[in-house]
C-alpha cells in the first residue's frame, strides 16, 4: 500500500445500517470504501478490485465468514479484520486462527475500528515484502538491528555478537519473523514449535519469557515481541526477507 494514498478498503456486513455508518465515518476521515452485504457481493468485489484491507463480519447469511478470511488469506495479500458480535476468547483465537490480523466484537465503537484499521495498515505497510522469485527461499532476516541466518542458525545482535538459540526458540523466532505484524495465538505458536511434550499451554510464555530476555533490553516490559491480550503474541518491528 503506497503511504501517499489512501488506502483500499472493503466493508463486509449483512447489517445495512452498520455498513452505511461504517463506510460514512470512514469517508469523514478520508477513507474511501466499498460495501458488501453478504459474501456473494464480498467476492464479486474481491474478484474486481485489489483492497487493502477488508473489515469482515463474520455472520453473514450466504457464506461462512471464516471461509472467506481463509480463503482470502491464501489467495490475496490484503489484511483482514473480523467483526462478530461473540465476545469469548475461543473466538478471538479462532478469527486469528483463520488468518485474520485484528478481531474486533460488536457493540465497538467507530473510533476503535478505524484505530484498529490504522494499525494494522501500518503493520503490513512496515513489513511489505518484494514477491518471492520462483525457486528461491529465505536464507536470512534482519529485524531492529538483529539477523538471523537460516542456514547457520546464527542469531547476531545489533552490537555484532552471537547470541545462542535453542531449537525450540529457533523455531519460535522464525514462525514470527515469517509472519510478518500478524498476531499469533499460543495454539498456533506450539503447534509451530512442536512444543507437545508440555500438557499446559502457558509451556509457550516459558519459551516466550527465554526468547525476550536475549532479544529485549528490559525483558520485563518488551518493545519487539510484544504480547496482545487474549489473542496472543506478535514481532512489532520492520523485517527484511534476505531470499538466496
Amino acid at each position: 500500500m503506497s503511504t501517499t494514498q489512501s488506502p483500499k478498503i472493503l466493508v463486509v456486513d449483512d447489517d445495512h445500517s452498520m455498513r452505511q455508518l461504517l463506510v460514512e465515518y470512514l469517508a469523514g476521515h478520508g477513507i474511501n470504501a466499498d460495501s458488501a452485504g453478504d459474501g456473494a457481493e464480498a467476492v464479486a468485489a474481491v474478484k474486481d478490485k485489489t483492497y487493502d484491507l477488508v473489515l469482515l463480519d463474520l455472520g453473514l447469511p450466504d457464506i461462512d465468514g471464516a471461509d472467506l478470511a481463509r480463503r482470502w488469506r491464501a489467495e490475496t495479500a490484503m489484511s483482514i479484520i473480523c467483526i462478530t458480535g461473540r465476545n469469548e476468547e475461543a473466538d478471538m483465537v479462532m478469527g486469528l486462527e483463520l488468518g485474520a490480523d485484528d478481531y474486533i466484537t460488536k457493540p465497538f465503537s467507530l473510533r476503535e475500528v478505524l484505530a484498529r484499521m490504522r494499525a494494522v495498515l501500518r503493520r503490513a505497510g512496515q513489513n511489505a515484502q518484494t514477491p518471492v522469485t520462483r525457486g528461491k527461499h529465505p536464507r536470512a532476516y534482519q529485524f531492529g538491528g538483529w539477523n538471523l541466518n537460516l542456514n547457520t542458525r546464527r542469531l547476531a545482535a545489533p552490537d555484532g555478537r552471537n547470541v545462542s538459540l535453542t531449537n525450540a526458540e529457533f523455531n519460535l523466532l522464525v514462525v514470527f519473523l515469517s509472519s510478518p505484524g500478524r498476531i499469533i495465538s499460543r495454539e498456533k505458536l506450539l503447534e509451530s514449535t512442536r512444543a507437545f511434550d508440555d500438557i499446559y499451554d502457558r509451556a509457550i510464555d516459558v519459551q516466550i519469557l527465554r526468547l525476550r530476555r536475549k532479544l529485549e533490553a528490559d525483558p520485563k516490559n518488551p518493545t519487539l515481541l510484544r504480547t496482545e491480550r487474549g489473542a496472543g503474541y506478535f514481532l512489532d518491528t520492520e523485517i527484511e526477507t534476505l531470499w538466496g
